[in-house]
């Protein structure tokens, strides 16, 4: 048996990772946070515009920089330098040419922190896998010079604040060790984590979703459409084997110190459970790429870094 954060035991099918002091796998730690550098460095996150398309990102602020974004016509006081002189000519009037605005990205986490996560049969549990996978987000998020944040849906905590290089990187990184460590107090859900990440974004920022399928399922989709609309988001669900793939056997759990088997061997009650956690999940990212989401489905077994695209690189950590 392995007793999850939540204080419900449940069977174990598999073999769990475990150090000396037999928390590896059961909470995450800095040092393997940290560790994950490695896993962003050799894989790469394609930069999508709103269409889709890879390539660079530019902010969505015109201003003064590098890139041309258009050219109007010319008002008293704009840069002389900047005059548009082909179209000055061919319209006979004087415009002046605008530059699209240098700033970094913002890349911001959203931890969800539903009970449910804490809990696990193969290698970790989902709490800890979800917090690697947020790590490797944020690794990614630095390589690619992004400002980096995060939040969980909580009433009283305020979001870790945008900052750039290491440094943002450890903030974050230490906020998702305190997070998915054990469940934290005042849980307030996804939806309200969505809310408070849509005031604290601007158009072009990137958002990943670290989440419990079923937790997708609170949030309006309207929320959804929104953000995806506007930015780029990247939902990663967590799975353990035992809610996407169970034996067909009876399954032995201790709730509340209540002794409770169920027949997955009989097809009403696997039917049951497929429903609950399986369909649950494919319904749930099925539902966030319709609304422009891009959806990946993680298994607690699985490598933390396993959603990025490849580039090539040799053998990664798990």
């Amino acid at each position: 048996m392995r007793v999850s954060a939540t204080g419900v035991e449940r069977p174990v099918h598999g073999p769990v990772s475990a150090t000396e002091d037999g928390s590896r796998g059961v909470v995450p730690t800095l040092a393997e946070l940290v560790a994950l550098r490695q896993a962003a460095a050799g894989r790469r996150v394609p930069r999508r515009g709103r269409h889709g398309a890879s390539g660079p990102a530019p902010a969505p602020v015109r201003g003064r920089g590098m890139e041309y974004a258009e050219s109007r016509a010319y008002t008293p006081g704009d840069d002389v330098r900047h005059i548009d002189w082909r179209l000055t000519a061919r319209s006979g009037r004087m415009h002046t040419k605008l530059f699209q605005a240098e700033r970094q990205r913002l890349t911001l986490l959203v931890a969800d922190t539903a009970p449910a996560l804490y809990f696990g049969t193969r290698v970790r549990f989902k709490s800890v896998q979800a917090a690697r996978a947020g790590a490797v987000a944020a690794w990614a998020a630095l390589r690619d010079g992004d400002r980096l944040a995060a939040l969980r849906g909580s009433h009283d905590e305020p979001p870790v604040p945008p900052a750039g290089g290491s440094r943002g990187a450890l903030r974050v990184l230490d906020a998702l060790v305190r997070w998915y460590a054990q469940p934290p107090a005042g849980d307030a859900g996804l939806a309200l984590a969505l809310e408070h990440a849509r005031r604290l974004v601007r158009p072009g920022s990137r958002v990943y979703v670290l989440a419990e399928p079923a937790s997708i399922g609170a949030v309006p989709r309207a929320a959804w459409a929104g953000l995806a609309a506007h930015h780029e988001v990247v939902v990663l669900l967590v799975q353990d084997p035992l809610e996407r793939d169970p034996p067909r056997t009876r399954l032995p759990f201790v709730d509340t110190g209540r002794r409770v088997e169920v027949d997955l061997g009989a097809e009403r009650d696997f039917g049951r459970w497929r429903a609950a956690f399986g369909a649950v999940a494919e319904e749930a990212a099925d539902a966030l790429r319709a609304h422009g989401a891009r959806v990946h489905l993680l298994s607690t077994d699985a490598p933390s870094h396993a959603w990025l695209p490849a580039t090539g690189a040799g053998s990664l950590p798990a």
